[in-house]
């Protein structure tokens, strides 16, 4: 199925770079990749002007084009986005083995707080952008693919071969969702695979919308795309198909679903 673009007014909030201190991780290269186009500023919590917003409609989409753009060069240059997903917003840093990308999703765990040694899920535009995250793909991920996504399903692969253990976890495996979500699908076509931990700290609600992410955690991210008020949908299906086909997590799509599909292609799970 292919995406289509999204049929709602779209809010890019653009975060400024400015030095902070280095534990922040920030990129600290003020006016790095200069301003866009003019726009009004947010108030952050201590009063200054800490983001630009532009607001985007379909009718402008060169205007989207380039709020677009701008979120693919932070992401590419080590930056940490906000985006909107369909259940919730999610901290985006470009995935890779390069150094800037390792850093990046580093500050994504300390925005986060975390230190539980969780995985971190990825999201991915299409299926090119699968090949150099996995080591394989084993027949039970391609017969789910093709069922399942895009859509609400994150299937857990043998991870590719130097992807950071912030990422794994050390597990040699890694979580992937193709997404459904039109805005999400632009913003992965420019950025490529990011991170999709929701943005918030560890332990507190999810936040559903730009205003929520900026108050939680607006002074350490470089990019916030505000898409209005997400769906709220349900978190995704995790399917772990590294080994013996499990549900780790069940979701919009049932246990009995992928167990149907899987039986249907004379793939035999217990689940």
């Amino acid at each position: 199925m292919g995406w289509q673009k999204p049929a709602i007014a779209l809010t890019a909030r653009l975060v400024p770079f400015r030095s902070t201190a280095a534990s922040s991780g920030r990129i600290s290269e003020p006016g790095r990749f200069g301003p866009l186009c003019e726009g009004r500023h947010a108030m952050g919590r201590n009063g200054t002007s800490v983001a630009r917003v532009l607001t985007l409609t379909r009718t402008d989409p060169s205007a989207m084009g380039l709020a677009l753009e701008e979120a693919g060069r932070i992401a590419q240059a080590g930056g940490v986005l906000a985006v909107p997903t369909e259940s919730f917003y999610a901290l985006g840093a470009s995935v890779g083995c390069a150094a800037r990308q390792v850093e990046a999703i580093g500050r994504v765990c300390r925005i986060k707080g975390r230190g539980d040694g969780k995985p971190l899920l990825v999201l991915i535009a299409d299926h090119a952008q699968l090949d150099s995250l996995v080591a394989s793909v084993p027949r039970a991920a391609t017969v789910l693919m093709q069922q399942f996504w895009p859509g609400p399903l994150t299937i857990v692969f043998p991870a590719a071969e130097g992807l950071p253990d912030e990422l794994t976890a050390g597990t040699g495996t890694v979580g992937i969702r193709l997404s459904a979500y039109p805005l999400l699908q632009e913003v992965l076509r420019r950025t490529g695979p990011l991170t999709g931990t929701s943005a918030n700290r560890s332990g507190a609600p999810p936040a559903r919308t730009a205003e929520e992410v900026d108050q939680a955690v607006g002074d350490e991210v470089d990019m916030i795309l505000d898409g209005g008020p997400t769906p709220a949908a349900r978190p995704s299906t995790v399917v772990d198909v590294s080994g013996a086909v499990r549900v780790l997590r069940e979701g919009p799509i049932a246990s009995a679903q992928i167990l149907a599909v899987l039986a249907e292609a004379g793939l035999a799970s217990s689940l």
